[in-house]
């Protein structure tokens, strides 16, 4: 579980949701005692949206893993990365407006060719 997890972020108020998600991986950083975690990148605007990528330490999605536990293997998704978007997700949910997170390894080989 080596390398980073890059989180394609789309959203239409990228102020409001750059700063949820950076307040988000803070806290969680904090909790899980991890320094220097994570980067979020400027923005890219387009049709009306902005999009930017955090990039998060593997490390600190294993460390959430585990102390969760087994409420960790309840969230949505196959396999940690996918389970940690719904975490985060949750966790931005009521704070900010239209916003959507995928990974960006996945995007880039969508079967469509889209990105």
């Amino acid at each position: 579980m080596e390398g980073r997890l890059n989180i394609n972020v789309s959203t239409v108020d990228y102020e409001k949701t750059s700063a949820a998600l950076i307040h988000q991986l803070t806290l969680l950083e904090e909790m899980v005692h991890g320094e220097d975690d994570f980067v979020v990148t400027d923005s890219e605007f387009a049709l009306g949206w902005h999009f930017f990528v955090a990039s998060v330490n593997r490390t600190l999605v294993a460390r959430l893993k585990e102390q969760m536990g087994p409420a960790f293997e309840g969230l949505r998704g196959r396999g940690d990365d996918k389970k940690f978007l719904s975490w985060l997700e949750s966790r931005l949910g009521g704070q900010v407006p239209r916003f959507k997170l995928a990974i960006k390894e996945e995007m880039e080989s969508s079967k469509y060719g889209l990105f």
